[in-house]
């Protein structure tokens, strides 16, 4: 990576690129995942339900085997996935520039669930171990009813599929509340105040899940979250649910009875949103023309490929948020945690930016756009000069200064 730098006043404004602009091998979407702390979503669900045709669509490869039998992932996949972003291009088109680099996100997809997983069935232990690593949960349910592929439950039953993975997700949180409850134990009795103070949160969590409930569910105060942070709970992590569904129902999903039940079933019951897609279709657009692709969505009465929204809806289930930079050579698109304030947006771009940060120069999106240039937008009052404790808005572009 290099910085390029401009001298104004005596302070110092950076913008970062990238030197092999859009492309990123695996080496490259590694190092990024390592270097950037990269949030991960977790494709989840029972054996046979379509995670790994699923995770090779977002992907558009098809690195992950696909196999018509239980198991047939055992380690996860892991890749990167760019987000979709319409407001690159228009910022683009303002500032004069052709290289557009999006955020990215990691998907991993891992391996199937079974009943007694908590128990350690189907080497259990193992995949919910890979669950604790991600912060968001993909959870996909099969909707579609075909008996060449084998669904390892038996009969299709969307709201029983759901209920097996969670109770085991569950019934493993209720194990490492208990086993953290009996660890701390000794400091309760002696009256370590945040011992006990733990514990209690704990014991409303322990009930909670005996009712068969997910974490997530349960009200309790960011200080809580915190102090319950050590469970590592699976059912604590925000979560979609995905419908995979038959190329039949997309142009008319209202006539799939298992998504409108299980629509229904996860906002009562796990309080979600539910997505829609026909992984099979999906998978099969891999390799077409972007014409081809469209030509072949038309053919099958859908209007669009149902990814880009889904990958969306992940970034946003993450609790991402987007600035945008640019320079001469690119616009960029860059993820932070919503409530990131403009100090730490800058450190996203270099630590030199945070150390040293002297102020935020901010314009809106749409209001550079509509003002059709940088030198416009100033003149009609639209930038502004932020601090370090501006929190940043999604949308925002920004040009930080700072003088290390």
């Amino acid at each position: 990576m290099q910085c390029a730098f401009y001298r104004s006043r005596g302070c110092v404004r950076a913008q970062l690129r990238f030197l092999d602009g859009n492309s990123f091998g695996c080496d490259k979407a590694r190092e990024l995942t390592q270097n950037e702390n990269m949030l991960k979503a977790g494709i989840v669900g029972l054996p046979n339900v379509g995670k790994s045709t699923l995770f090779n669509a977002l992907m558009q490869s098809h690195k992950a085997a696909a196999e018509n039998y239980p198991f047939c992932t055992v380690d996860p996949n892991r890749g990167v996935v760019y987000v979709p972003d319409e407001r690159l291009e228009a910022i683009a088109q303002v500032v004069g520039v052709s290289n557009k680099v999006p955020a990215a996100i990691e998907i991993v997809d891992i391996a199937g669930l079974v009943k007694g997983a908590s128990r350690g069935e189907g080497l259990g232990n193992k995949f919910l171990s890979h669950i604790r690593e991600v912060d968001a949960i993909v959870h996909v349910v099969r909707c579609f009813d075909n008996p060449d592929v084998v669904h390892v439950p038996g009969e299709l039953d969307p709201l029983r599929d759901v209920e097996i993975v969670t109770t085991e997700l569950v019934l493993a949180d209720l194990e490492a509340v208990r086993k953290r409850r009996e660890k701390i134990q000794r400091d309760v009795k002696r009256g370590d105040k945040h011992a006990i103070a733990e514990d209690h949160v704990l014991q409303r969590l322990e009930a909670h899940l005996n009712t068969g409930a997910p974490a997530i569910l349960l009200s309790m105060s960011r200080e809580e979250w915190q102090l319950a942070a050590s469970c590592y709970l699976l059912t604590a992590r925000p979560t979609l649910f995905v419908a995979n569904v038959d190329e039949a129902t997309l142009s008319n999903p209202s006539g799939n009875q298992w998504v409108q039940q299980l629509r229904e079933y996860v906002i009562n019951h796990h309080g979600c949103g539910l997505a829609i897609v026909c992984a099979k279709l999906e998978a099969d657009l891999l390799g077409l023309s972007s014409e081809e692709a469209a030509a072949f969505l038309a053919e099958m009465g859908v209007r669009e490929s149902a990814l880009n929204q889904l990958i969306k809806n992940i970034y946003s289930l993450l609790g991402l948020r987007t600035f945008f930079t640019f320079n001469e050579k690119e616009v960029r698109a860059w993820p932070v945690i919503a409530g990131t304030t403009a100090r730490k947006a800058a450190g996203k771009i270099h630590t030199d930016f945070e150390r040293g940060f002297i102020m935020a120069e901010k314009v809106f999106w749409k209001d550079l756009v509509e003002a059709g240039s940088v030198a416009a937008a100033r003149q009609a009052g639209r930038y502004s000069h932020e601090g370090a404790e501006y929190v940043v808005q999604d949308g925002d572009v920004l040009l930080f200064r700072f003088n290390v």
